[in-house]
């Protein structure tokens, strides 16, 4: 499947495990997909202080909104990882499974330590925007 997503890569930078930015040719049409929570199909928060626990049901919940949408992973263009802690080993706890899910489509991605998020026990959320070519 095509997905209109170009990632692109620059050797003038530092290597790093995303690309550094992503670009779309038009007619496009464009998905914001809000925060993916780390929440069960009852509303309750998974994997109370797992970060990697939380970050599984994250992606989940994001691929099951991107399919309500008609995308995949693979037409995500940005997302941005939130992430509730001062210690950058918990962020990159998260990121691991974030990255494991992404695959080979590394697409530019904003990592952040955040104070608090909106759900009682919520560690993780990740927000993404997708393109698909042309119109629905």
């Amino acid at each position: 499947m095509s997905t209109g997503v170009r990632l692109i890569r620059n050797d003038q930078l530092a290597p790093v495990e995303y690309a550094y930015a992503a670009a779309t040719d038009a007619p496009l049409r464009s998905i914001w997909v809000a925060g993916a929570c780390p929440l069960d199909a009852s509303g309750r928060t998974v994997a109370v202080g797992d970060y990697a626990g939380q970050t599984e049901q994250v992606m989940r919940n994001l691929v099951t909104a991107l399919e309500g949408a008609g995308a995949a992973l693979t037409d995500v263009v940005k997302t941005t990882v939130y992430v509730v802690s001062t210690r950058q080993a918990d962020l990159v706890a998260a990121w691991e499974v974030y990255r494991d899910h992404m695959g080979a489509h590394d697409v530019p991605s904003t990592l952040l330590g955040v104070t608090v998020l909106g759900y009682t026990d919520q560690l993780v959320e990740v927000e993404a925007v997708a393109v698909l070519p042309g119109e629905r």
